[in-house]
């Protein structure tokens, strides 16, 4: 998603147009999935009102700062700061969901910061480059973080809402800020986003899935793996106005071999 929506920046630099298309997309891709999954799990829609107000943190204020953080800095190092999200989400977990405290979580937790602290140590960045695009998607970051440990609390036994039907109340919640902050409609330019939309809605509805299924100090740091992702991507698609170099590959390496420990030690 943060390369397919840097390519869309490049032919459209409106951030309130990118935001506004992507997560209008998204909501297209999470409907296709309430319609298939309604046979089977219903769709308890007057119960999902929690997962609304969950999406005006995120994606709703949350894709706003990732959106301009990816316009000031770039995929790759934006992916980067991405991957500290599941540590702020392992911290609030232990702290406020009781979730166990395990020595490989931690040492996890650890080659994530160290990760991080690479990021911070590069040197060849390219002329577009601006610091403050960090801070903005450090910010995002911490609200996917908040979002996570809200849906992991609902889907604890606490809602009989599907997880495709609270996917989508999250977007529209998300969709319902972007609106607001942006006050423009969709123009045909809009259609540089559709990838970015593509890949958001697709990989919500697996969150979803994955936050139904498992506790937040193993999924979180799982979805670590976009960093690399992100960053590998970057290099093959946007060699030109990225300049991935080693110290942000091993970076991206460092925070996915922590949410990979954590995983394999679950």
């Amino acid at each position: 998603m943060s390369v397919a929506l840097r390519m869309g920046l490049q032919r459209e630099p409106d951030v309130a147009l990118g935001t506004i298309a992507t997560l209008s997309v998204a909501l297209v891709v999470a409907a296709v999935a309430v319609v298939a999954e309604t046979p089977s799990r219903g769709t308890h829609a007057a119960s999902a009102w929690p997962f609304l107000l969950a999406g005006l943190l995120s994606p709703g204020l949350a894709q706003i700062f990732v959106t301009v953080g990816i316009r000031d800095s770039g995929a790759s190092r934006i992916s980067m700061v991405f991957g500290t999200a599941p540590l702020v989400s392992v911290t609030i977990a232990l702290i406020f969901l009781g979730e166990p405290v395990r020595v490989p979580l931690l040492a996890g937790a650890m080659l994530v910061v160290a990760g991080g602290v690479e990021l911070a140590r590069e040197r060849g960045r390219p002329a577009h480059f601006n610091r403050l695009g960090l801070l903005y998607a450090f910010v995002g970051a911490g609200l996917f973080a908040i979002r996570d440990n809200l849906v992991r609390h609902l889907a604890t036994g606490r809602t009989v809402v599907p997880p495709a039907v609270a996917a989508l109340t999250a977007l529209l919640g998300g969709m319902l800020v972007a609106s607001v902050w942006a006050r423009r409609r969709l123009s045909q330019r809009w259609l540089a986003f559709v990838p970015a939309g593509l890949l958001f809605g697709g990989s919500y509805i697996a969150l979803f899935e994955a936050y139904y299924r498992g506790r937040v100090s193993v999924v979180a740091p799982l979805v670590a793996i976009e960093s690399l992702a992100g960053v590998v991507l970057s290099a093959l698609l946007l060699r030109d106005s990225e300049l991935v170099g080693r110290r942000l590959l091993f970076g991206a390496a460092l925070i996915v071999g922590g949410g990979a420990l954590i995983g394999a030690f679950r």
